[in-house]
């Protein structure tokens, strides 16, 4: 369609040039004493590469006047080109793991003029990794002041730092100076957020963030549940002064971490540290029913609640099904021992050492000499349990 347009135009432009040629009109410039005649043709010719001359200088003079604005763009663009080359070496260098090339790389870029946020983030990042922390804070200090997203990317990078320098207080102030971005709360930032909480111990906020964290699936079912475990464990380790605030904790934990040997263990230790065996024993019950455990089990025996007997005929109940558990054997030549009946104790404590001698079955029974008044026993007895503490 465009070549049928000009090939109308070169033919109308054919038939004006040969009716003009034909045009018996003249044009006469008269200037005294000068008077000049040329047909009217020759005229309108003239008059159109006149015109085509001062168009031409015009435009050459625009360009002379705009040269050196034209020049400084053109070197602008090419340092911003040779930036941005820089900047894309720095990241392939920095993500290949050559941090040494990486910071140079993205300095070469920041020394081009290349503005963007990202290459004193990547030098800082390459610094880190260098371990020439002046270095990294220079380039991190460089990148303030920058676009919203920027500076989100330096106190990201900045509290990466800190928590690898094991700064926990620090780094949860360097996110809480992205609340006025809005983003702290991204997954990235939570992961930090968690990571941060672990470090500080705070362990009501770790349960948290890994709620958030979980409710986004950003996190693996299973490490949430080592998480919370661990916040748990960590919680009830903290010494507590007072059995009612051990209690109201323990009411707190969901039912099915109160089952966990670990959990349990920990916190059986707590009650019976504040003197209430009845609670230990009673926790101790529910988590061996639950799920047996035979460390957890030697923990039974320690617990001197207000009825042994009873406590005695569950852990013989328990030997109906685990007849081969020396730790189970244990706890019941401690119980045994404690409510006076000496020969069982003395069965139970000797068939406990002849599955696994242990040093706590040694003091037992030394401390069941004594009681029976046989020194000399009860001095073998410590000494054997004194070896087997060497042994181990």
């Amino acid at each position: 369609m465009k070549f049928l347009v000009w090939l109308l135009a070169l033919f109308a432009a054919a038939v004006a040039l040969t009716l003009a040629s034909h045009n018996p009109g003249y044009v006469q410039l008269v200037y005294p004493p000068y008077r000049i005649e040329m047909s009217l043709t020759l005229f309108v010719l003239s008059l159109l590469g006149l015109f085509a001359c001062v168009y031409a200088a015009v435009r050459l003079l625009l360009a002379a006047l705009h040269l050196p604005a034209y020049v400084q763009a053109f070197r602008e663009a090419r340092a911003q080109t040779k930036g941005r080359s820089a900047m894309m070496e720095a990241l392939t260098a920095y993500f290949e793991g050559r941090y040494a090339a990486a910071e140079k790389a993205a300095v070469r870029a920041m020394e081009l003029g290349e503005k963007s946020g990202l290459n004193p983030i990547v030098a800082a990042r390459a610094a880190h990794e260098l371990r020439e922390f002046d270095k990294r804070d220079a380039y991190l200090a460089d990148a303030e002041g920058k676009a919203v997203g920027e500076a989100t990317m330096r106190l990201m990078a900045k509290t990466e730092f800190q928590l690898d320098q094991k700064q926990p207080q620090s780094a949860l102030s360097s996110l809480k100076e992205l609340d006025a971005a809005g983003v702290r709360r991204h997954v990235g930032a939570l992961t930090l957020e968690l990571k941060a909480q672990q470090q500080a111990k705070n362990w009501d906020a770790v349960l948290e963030v890994a709620a958030q964290l979980e409710k986004r699936n950003a996190i693996d079912v299973t490490l949430v549940m080592q998480l919370r475990q661990q916040a748990w464990l960590e919680k009830l380790r903290v010494p507590m002064h007072d059995i009612a605030s051990l209690r109201s904790l323990w009411k707190s934990v969901p039912s099915d971490f109160k089952r966990r040997p670990k959990i349990a263990a920990v916190a059986a230790r707590a009650f019976l540290q504040l003197h209430d065996s009845v609670s230990a024993a009673k926790l101790l019950v529910e988590s061996l029913n639950a799920q047996w455990d035979s460390d957890l089990v030697a923990l039974y025996g320690d617990c001197h609640g207000d009825d042994i007997v009873a406590q005695i005929d569950q852990a013989e109940r328990w030997l109906r099904v685990h007849a081969d558990d020396a730790c189970l054997l244990l706890a019941l030549g401690k119980l045994c021992l404690y409510q006076g009946l000496w020969g069982k104790a003395q069965s139970y404590l000797d068939a406990s050492n002849s599955l696994r001698a242990s040093r706590e079955a040694y003091s037992a029974l030394g401390q069941l000499a004594e009681k029976l008044e046989k020194k000399e026993a009860a001095f073998n007895y410590y000494h054997l349990a004194m070896e087997s503490e060497s042994g181990n």
